[in-house]
């Protein structure tokens, strides 16, 4: 093989190399970030369980008048 042929193939393959790392990191900062949604989702949906398993408080002060 052609010495430039070589180098070519070289460069292109440190190219891939580097574009994968760098997809492998932005992968991995999605996943974290996916995982810590998922978690405040989690608390979110058991905090609105917990809020909507409660009786309403009513009373009649709560009431608006028959004029509103």
């Amino acid at each position: 093989m052609d010495q430039d042929v070589i180098e070519r193939l070289e460069l292109k393959v440190a190219f891939l190399e580097k574009a994968n790392t760098e997809l492998s990191d932005v992968v991995y900062r999605q996943q974290r970030e996916i995982d810590e949604l998922r978690d405040r989702l989690t608390m979110l949906k058991d905090r609105f369980e917990t809020f909507a398993a409660q009786p309403a408080e009513y009373s009649a002060e709560d009431e608006k008048p028959p004029h509103y």
